[in-house]
């Protein structure tokens, strides 16, 4: 029975800082799904003995080991190899890969080297994963308690063959014959301490589904995790403790597994038929940069001001002169006379400004981290929120543009 799992990278590559090991943030979300647990992230260059000394380690504290990478052609691809040695298990040419191989090869007119053939090896009495978006097989053997999966190192070569054939694995050792369904909450504005805290006694009560918290960059996420033989009473129990926790959370809510802040504030205000400006002075352009990248952005994105200096602030904008000298570029008066200029020029439904101190000295008598946000609302209402940040200055910056969504998802669509 799989109960513990170990992934190991091999690649001198990621020990040299080459490339980040994303592989085993996905493989350990993906595991934590299966109800497996995850105690080791091993990384091993390409070296035969010390690979040998890395799975006599993993063999003695977990069950299931996982291997990503050195899979190819070259020399030093060599974790088939070195498992078939530490196994007593021979390597078998997979004709079914060595065929795909050829084809791919003369599909894009070119000639296959022999070392190619090396791919289609397979540890004898494997089962194979088939390679859909490259050449090299991968690979499931058990062998007594142990299990033992081969994946190639390219991410889009392991995602899909994991979440396909690996995935398909796993679930038929694990004698798993539930429907697994997955759902991410994501939330904005609210720390993970504070948010486990509020519903601390619903993860606790937890079982079916799981509830698992992440944080992130001023974000939250919580992977809600339910399995049962049907695939709609498990997607009822999803949405049933869904319900559970934003009743109690959902002000801070904003969207689900892959959504971004800025990607659900375009979709709605796209899907609104709303026109929106902004007026930037210590985010510099990172507001209107994000919400120009989605397809459609000129449908939604008039324009926006940089108005960095006062000067342009007062010029461009209209911000009133006496305004700047009373209160200061940082100011709830200016913040509101940014938003509401901008809309103005720029002959939009919705304004925006951002006015604060990102650092690394203080301005207008205003620490670091002080930040206004304005928004010219489409009713003629203009609102201001003052927040007060931590962090870089860099941080400071895109936490105030993010912090700009949230705000404009509260006051739009409430």
């Amino acid at each position: 029975m799989i109960r513990n799992a170990e992934i190991i990278a091999v690649g001198s590559e990621l020990l040299l800082g080459q490339i980040c090991n994303t592989n085993a943030q996905f493989l350990s979300k993906q595991l934590a799904e299966l109800g497996i647990n995850v105690f080791y992230h091993t990384v091993v260059g390409d070296n035969p003995s010390r690979l040998e000394e890395v799975i006599t380690t993993a063999k003695q504290r977990s069950n299931l080991l996982i291997f990503t990478g050195g899979l190819g052609p070259t020399k030093d691809d060599l974790t088939k190899e070195t498992i078939a040695r530490v196994l007593d298990k021979q390597l078998v040419m997979d004709e079914e890969a060595l065929s795909n191989i050829k084809d791919y090869y003369k599909k894009s007119q070119r000639v296959m080297s022999e070392n190619n053939k090396k791919q289609a090896l397979v540890l004898e009495g494997s089962s194979i994963l088939v390679n859909e978006f490259g050449m090299a097989p991968g690979m499931a053997l058990t062998e007594g308690s142990h299990t033992y999966m081969l994946l190639p190192g390219p991410p889009k070569e392991l995602q899909p063959m994991f979440s396909v054939h690996g995935r398909e694995y796993l679930l038929d050792k694990l004698g798993v014959k539930e429907q697994i369904v997955s759902k991410v909450l994501r939330f904005f504005g609210i720390g993970e301490s504070q948010l486990e805290t509020d519903i601390e006694d619903i993860i606790d009560k937890q079982t079916n589904p799981t509830i698992a918290p992440l944080a992130g960059d001023n974000e939250v996420t919580l992977r809600l995790t339910a399995k049962h033989q049907s695939i709609d009473e498990a997607n009822r129990l999803i949405d049933q403790c869904e319900k559970e926790v934003l009743d109690r959370v959902g002000e801070f809510f904003f969207g689900y597994d892959e959504d971004t802040i800025y990607s659900v504030l375009f979709e709605k205000i796209q899907k609104s038929h709303y026109t929106l400006s902004s007026a930037e002075s210590l985010t510099g352009g990172l507001f209107s940069e994000k919400m120009t990248s989605f397809t459609g952005a000129s449908e939604v994105i008039e324009g926006a001001i940089v108005s960095y200096t006062n000067s342009v602030k007062e010029n461009v904008l209209g911000v009133k002169k006496e305004t700047l000298e009373t209160h200061g570029a940082v100011s709830e008066q200016t913040a509101k006379e940014m938003a509401i200029g901008v809309k103005k020029l720029l002959q939009t439904d919705i304004g925006i400004s951002f006015t604060g101190v990102a650092g690394p000295g203080t301005m207008d008598n205003q620490p670091v981290g002080t930040v206004y946000i304005g928004v010219a609302l489409p009713n003629g209402e203009t609102t201001v929120h003052k927040t007060h940040l931590a962090g870089t200055r860099d941080g400071i910056r895109h936490r105030s543009a993010k912090y700009g969504c949230h705000y404009l998802l509260k006051e739009l669509f409430k």
